[in-house]
C-alpha cells in the first residue's frame, strides 16, 4: 500500500492548504493531473485511497506532534524540552499562534480533503463493485478518524464534506460538536458494513478493517456518553475472535510484533519506503520518507532529544503492585527505562550512561532500543498502534460497569491483568460499587496504555478536570496541571486558520 502513497501526494494537492504559512495555492501546475484527467480507472481509485492514509504520517499527525499534543496534557508524560512549543503543551500554556495545534489542524484537514475527493469521484469510476465499496469504506473510515482527532482536540471545527476546489469554499463556520460526532458515527457505520475482517494480500496490511471501524464506532459512542451502543460495538470485537492479547507487552511498542494479533489499527511506518527527508511540512514530494520522529522526540538522553519523559507518578503507580512471582509489572519494563539491576538502554548499562541515578525515568515504548543504535537520524520505522485489543477490553469493562454489570467488567479487567501476571482480583473487583470500579478501570488504563495518547481523553471525558478533588490528584501526580484552567482542555483554534477564515470563532479561554 505505502509504495503508491508518495507518488499520489503530488496528484492530490491542488487547492489544498499544505504550506506552513497557511496560504492557499492559487496557481495550477500544468504538469499535474486534474480532476478531469485523473479519476478514470480502478488503479486511480486505489492510488487515491492510498493517498488518504498519507497524512497520518505527517508531522501534525502521527509523524510527531499528535503524540506530543495527546500525551503531554496527561499525567503519564511530562515535557522536559528546552523548546517552548513542547513545554507549553503540558503546562496548558498554548496560544493561537502555537505550532503544534496548527500542524494537527492542517494535517487532519489535509486528510479530510483527500477522503472527500475519493467519496466524490470514485463512485463514478467503472470498476469491480466489491473493490469500489471497500475503497469507499476505507475513505469513510479515514474521514471519521481525522474528524475524531479534530473534534476531541479542538471541540469546535468546521464540518467539510465536499472537496472544496476554491479558497472561499473552505470558509465555513464551525459545526456544533454533536453534528461532527454524528458524522463520525455515520461514516464509521457505513465503513463497518463494507470493510473486510482481514486482508489476504500482504501489501494491504495496515488498511482499515471491519475491526478498526467497529472499535472506533464504539469509541465514538463512548466519548458521547452512549454506553449501551458502545458496549454493543466492543462486544462485537470480542465475539469476533479476530484478536487476542499477545504474550509480551513489548510487542506492542517496538519493531518486533508489528501488526500482531492484538493490533486493530496501526499507523504504518517504514525505513525502506520513500526517501530519507522528514516530511515536516510544505508541498509533499517523493524525497519524504515514511518514518516517524516520535522516537527521537521521546528518546532517553544520549539517544535522541528526550523532549518528553514518563512522569515519576506513572513509575510509582507501576511499582504499587507486584506480579504473582514477586516481580515488577512487565509493562513497566516495556514502557520505560528506569534504574534496576541489569537495566540497559540501547544495549548500554544504565550505570554507564546515568551513574546511580535512581530517580529519572525515560520512555522505552516506541523506541527501537537496538543495541548500539540511537534515534538521531529521525527516521524511526516503528508502527504506531493506535487501537489494540487491550484497549477494547478495558473500554468494554468500562461500559459494562456503567451499565451496572460489575461482574463482567471485573472479568475483562482481570483478563488484561493476567497478561501482566498480576494477582487475580476478579472476585474483589466484582464486589465493588460502580464508583469504586471506575477507579480500578482508570488505574488499569493508566498503566496498560501509558504513552499511547489515551490518558488525556480519558481524563476529560470522565470529568476529572472539572472535579476539584480529581484535579488536585492530577496536580499532585503531574505539577504541569497547575497551569490548567477551565476551557484549556481544548486546543486553541490556530490563528493562521482564523486569519484565512473570518467565520471561525476562538475557543473560550484563549
Amino acid at each position: 500500500m505505502k509504495a503508491a502513497q508518495t507518488l499520489l501526494l503530488l496528484l492530490l494537492c491542488g487547492g489544498l492548504m499544505v504550506g506552513c504559512d497557511g496560504n492557499f495555492l492559487e496557481l495550477t501546475n500544468p504538469n499535474l493531473p486534474t480532476t478531469d484527467t485523473f479519476w478514470k480507472t480502478a488503479d486511480d481509485a486505489i492510488k487515491a485511497v492510498n493517498a488518504c492514509y498519507e497524512p497520518l504520517t505527517f508531522d501534525g499527525m502521527y509523524g510527531r506532534f499528535m503524540h506530543i499534543l495527546q500525551d503531554l496534557r496527561a499525567d503519564d508524560a511530562v515535557g522536559d524540552s528546552p523548546w517552548g512549543e513542547i513545554q507549553n503543551v503540558g503546562r496548558f500554556n498554548l496560544n493561537a499562534a502555537s505550532f503544534g495545534p496548527f500542524l494537527a489542524w492542517r494535517d487532519a484537514y489535509n486528510g479530510i480533503y483527500r477522503t472527500n475527493q475519493v467519496l466524490k469521484y470514485v463512485p463514478n469510476i467503472e470498476m469491480d463493485p466489491e473493490l469500489k465499496a471497500r475503497l469507499l469504506g476505507e475513505a469513510k473510515f479515514l474521514r471519521a478518524f481525522y474528524y475524531f482527532h479534530l473534534v476531541k482536540m479542538f471541540n469546535n471545527v468546521p464540518l467539510i464534506l465536499e472537496p472544496a476546489e476554491k479558497e472561499e469554499q473552505y470558509r465555513q463556520p464551525q459545526a456544533p460538536p454533536e453534528q461532527v460526532w454524528a458524522q463520525i458515527i455515520q461514516d464509521l457505520k457505513e465503513a463497518q458494513t463494507v470493510l473486510p475482517q482481514r486482508y489476504t494480500n500482504e501489501a494491504d496490511i495496515g488498511r482499515a478493517t471491519w475491526g478498526a471501524a467497529t472499535a472506533y464506532l464504539g469509541v465514538a459512542y463512548l466519548f458521547t456518553g452512549r454506553y449501551a451502543e458502545a458496549d454493543a460495538e466492543f462486544k462485537k470485537i470480542i465475539d469476533s475472535g479476530l484478536y487476542q492479547l499477545v504474550d509480551d507487552p513489548r510487542l506492542n511498542g517496538g519493531y518486533e510484533g508489528e501488526n500482531n494479533a492484538e493490533s486493530i489499527f496501526e499507523i504504518q511506518f517504514s525505513r525502506e519506503v520513500g526517501g530519507t527527508v522528514p516530511g515536516w511540512g510544505g508541498t509533499p514530494n517523493p524525497s519524504w520518507g515514511e518514518t516517524q520522529a516520535r522516537s527521537i522526540t521521546y528518546s532517553p538522553p544520549g539517544f535522541g532529544w528526550a523532549d518528553t519523559n514518563p512522569t515519576r507518578c506513572l513509575y510509582q503507580t507501576f511499582k504499587q503492585e507486584r506480579t504473582v512471582d514477586g516481580q515488577d509489572d512487565p509493562r513497566l519494563h516495556a514502557t520505560m527505562f528506569y534504574y534496576r539491576p541489569g537495566m540497559t538502554v540501547y544495549g548500554v548499562p544504565w550505570e554507564q550512561l546515568y551513574g546511580n541515578d535512581t530517580t529519572s525515568v525515560y520512555w522505552r515504548k516506541y523506541q527501537s532500543d537496538i543495541p548500539g543504535g540511537n534515534e538521531f537520524d529521525m527516521r524511526s520505522g516503528i508502527n504506531i498502534r493506535v487501537m489494540r485489543y487491550a484497549d477494547v477490553l478495558l473500554m468494554y469493562a468500562e461500559t459494562r460497569n456503567e451499565l451496572g454489570d460489575q461482574a463482567t467488567a471485573a472479568r475483562y479487567i482481570q483478563m488484561v491483568r493476567n497478561r501482566a501476571r498480576l494477582p487475580n482480583r476478579e472476585a474483589e473487583f466484582a464486589a465493588m460499587s460502580q464508583a469504586q470500579l471506575r477507579e480500578v478501570i482508570a488505574r488499569e488504563r493508566f498503566l496498560e496504555l501509558a504513552g499511547e495518547g489515551k490518558r488525556f481523553d480519558d481524563l476529560r471525558r470522565w470529568g476529572w478536570l472539572s472535579n476539584p478533588a480529581k484535579l488536585a490528584e492530577l496536580r499532585a501526580c503531574d505539577p504541569e496541571f497547575n497551569g490548567y484552567a477551565p476551557g484549556r482542555e481544548w486546543l486553541p483554534i490556530p490563528q493562521a486558520e482564523m486569519d484565512a477564515n473570518p467565520l471561525l470563532q476562538q475557543n473560550p479561554s484563549y
